[in-house]
């Protein structure tokens, strides 16, 4: 859950880097939130999803850019998905690669940073 909300508080930031896991945490909690939506709009029969997705929207775009630029590819490749047929399936398998390793020119690998937060944790706790 904690990467569903640190998409969200990244909301249009466009810049930067999201690790492969981060990225599909947040789509998974963001799927499983459509579906309460779609479910609990059918009951109450207000069109809560699409509420949420229009609200949504902005942090999805930025979230699957900023895993493009994890991977080395810049944003304008989620250009991709406007083919027909493959675009979606491209961008798809494009964001399960593995993050570029080190540096590169959208910054750190987040990959890097998480594993130094989880020593510090650990130093600190002992």
């Amino acid at each position: 859950m904690d990467e569903y909300v640190n998409c969200l508080s990244q909301y249009a930031k466009f810049t930067g880097r999201t690790s492969r896991r981060e990225y599909w945490m947040f789509i998974l909690f963001d799927f499983i939130f459509t579906i309460v939506s779609l479910i609990l709009g059918n009951v109450i029969g207000i069109p809560i999803a699409l509420f949420y997705s229009v609200a949504v929207l902005v942090p999805r775009l930025a979230a699957t850019v900023r895993r493009l630029h994890d991977i080395g590819w810049g944003g304008s490749a989620l250009f991709f998905i406007l083919l027909p047929v493959i675009g979606g399936f491209l961008i798809l398998v494009l964001t399960t690669w593995d993050s570029v390793p080190g540096p590169n020119e959208y910054g750190e690998n987040p990959k890097l940073e998480r594993n130094e937060d989880m020593v510090d944790k650990l130093l600190n706790k002992e």
